[in-house]
């Protein structure tokens, strides 16, 4: 919903045209901040889905980067109230996030295919130098930039190789990295406790030595705290 600490520049050449092309139906390959990989958006989780060259109807991860589709899916979480708050922080440090939803109250139609097993993935795919697209888009599906099977596409180059036949690539441009230095986004349960549990290690984390020290650093962000058992065993 909004950029973190780290102040990014202006919007990236090519964004203007890649906004048409999404509203045309295009999937579109962007940057994430580093150091993350690249990723896949669209309007439509099928469109994520056939670029990656997967079945169209598998779960994809929705951003809820617009406060309007927050606040919509918000009554549909099966969390603390106080937990709340802490989800919000802990989408600002760009990480996906495994939400769980109530039985009783399913999450609007829009977002059914980001639910798999009562969990809902999200992310908060907003930064500045892409900023146009999420603004003009309340409503984003995304995936890493890859075929199944493969590594996320960690420079644009690599990213015109796995994918660019398939669909527009934005370029990084300054933020390509070696790739690496690049990792997909750390993935973090969220308890119907609202603990905290690290289900799959990435970019956010690599610099810490284990997932209890990096879960007790996220708990301190967001006024949250960790689970028993922090690593996922699946």
């Amino acid at each position: 919903m909004q950029d973190g600490p780290t102040a990014y520049p202006d919007e990236l050449p090519g964004v203007a045209r890649a906004c048409d092309m999404l509203a045309a139906g295009q999937a579109l390959v962007v940057p994430n901040p580093p150091p993350m990989t690249y990723g896949v958006v669209a309007t439509q989780a099928w469109e994520v889905n056939a670029v990656k060259g997967r079945p169209v109807d598998q779960n994809v991860a929705v951003s809820l980067h617009d406060p309007s589709e927050w606040a919509a899916v918000v009554p549909s979480l099966d969390l603390p109230s106080r937990a709340l708050d802490g989800v919000v922080s802990l989408l600002g440090q760009r990480l996906s996030l495994l939400l769980p939803v109530r039985a009783d109250r399913p999450p609007p139609r829009w977002v059914a295919p980001a639910v798999r097993a009562g969990q809902l993935a999200a992310f908060d795919g907003r930064w500045s130098p892409t900023a146009a697209i999420w603004d003009r888009f309340p409503r984003l599906f995304g995936s890493s930039a890859n075929h199944t099977g493969w590594p996320p596409a960690a420079t644009a180059q690599e990213a015109r190789i796995a994918l660019g036949h398939e669909c527009e690539v934005i370029d990084g441009g300054p933020f390509d990295l070696e790739s690496s230095s690049r990792r997909a986004s750390t993935l973090v349960g969220v308890g119907r406790d609202g603990r905290l549990r690290l289900h799959r290690r990435g970019a956010q984390d690599q610099s810490w030595s284990s997932p209890g020290g990096y879960l007790a650093h996220l708990a301190a962000v967001a006024g949250m705290s960790v689970a028993e058992s922090p690593e996922d065993p699946g």
